[in-house]
């Protein structure tokens, strides 16, 4: 349990508010959010409140329980914001209200104010995160495209195995160019920076490059133990017959 002292600036406050707030006790709850304890003096009959929210030049207005913590007012701003939680400061009647504190204990009425400040810091982790997710779209996107050219290799690969298998002799340099346009995919998988899921994309292709190379290279070895096809034409000679067309001469 923990008591928040009261300051000399509350002690000259003579708004009730302030001397509720003089002297306050804190527990746990059990998903581990530090909120203030209630006690017979601060329990109320449970009411709505509508809570004015003023974020720089935008205006919001929303409903919440008096009982709520600002923790949970936070949560309803999300959802009108965009902000996160982590993201907000609030800040009523010129302090910065914590989440564990309630609203009605706060002095938190019908129409109050609250004003909301996004916090400078996630400003920052904002801006590097999208520059992260951009870097992360970009992998992706150059991942995809190369998988596309592997795909086309790969039929290449399963026409030659298919030829060899059927006893055709496939030209080397056929095989050996695929080989080359396959390393080629390769290196350029190497020279792009993923993380996470683009990281286990560019495995997966990196692993069929590496099997459609090993697999051209069993097929080398086949192709030339067989001995290519000679096709000749033997060409029949017929004898001309013998002439026996007999002319006859008129005067």
């Amino acid at each position: 349990m923990m008591k928040k002292k009261p300051s000399a600036r509350e002690n000259s406050s003579p708004s009730s508010s302030t001397a509720r707030e003089e002297e306050t006790e804190w527990e746990m709850r059990p998903g581990g959010m530090l909120v203030q304890k209630r006690t017979a003096q601060t329990d109320a009959p449970t009411r709505n409140l509508r809570l004015r929210i003023a974020y720089g030049a935008l205006r919001y207005e929303i409903c919440v329980s008096s009982t709520a913590t600002f923790g949970e007012v936070k949560k309803v701003l999300s959802g009108e914001t965009g902000l996160q939680v982590d993201e907000q400061r609030v800040v009523y009647r010129g302090r910065e209200r914590q989440n564990g504190e309630y609203l009605d204990a706060c002095g938190v009425k019908d129409r109050s104010k609250v004003v909301l400040i996004q916090d400078p810091s996630s400003i920052e982790r904002r801006f590097i995160q999208m520059r992260i997710n951009a870097k992360i779209q970009n992998a992706h996107r150059a991942i995809n495209n190369i998988a596309l050219q592997i795909d086309q290799l790969a039929d290449q690969v399963s026409a030659i195995e298919k030829s060899i298998s059927n006893g055709v002799n496939v030209p080397e340099v056929q095989i050996t160019t695929l080989i080359e346009m396959l390393m080629r995919q390769a290196i350029k998988l190497e020279s792009i920076t993923a993380e996470g899921d683009a990281s286990a994309q560019k495995n997966l292709q990196g692993k069929r490059v590496q099997k459609c190379v090993e697999t051209l290279d069993e097929l080398k070895v086949s192709n030339a133990r067989i001995k290519p096809v000679v096709v000749t034409t033997k060409w029949e000679t017929f004898d001309h017959p013998p002439s026996s067309t007999t002319w006859e001469l008129f005067d």
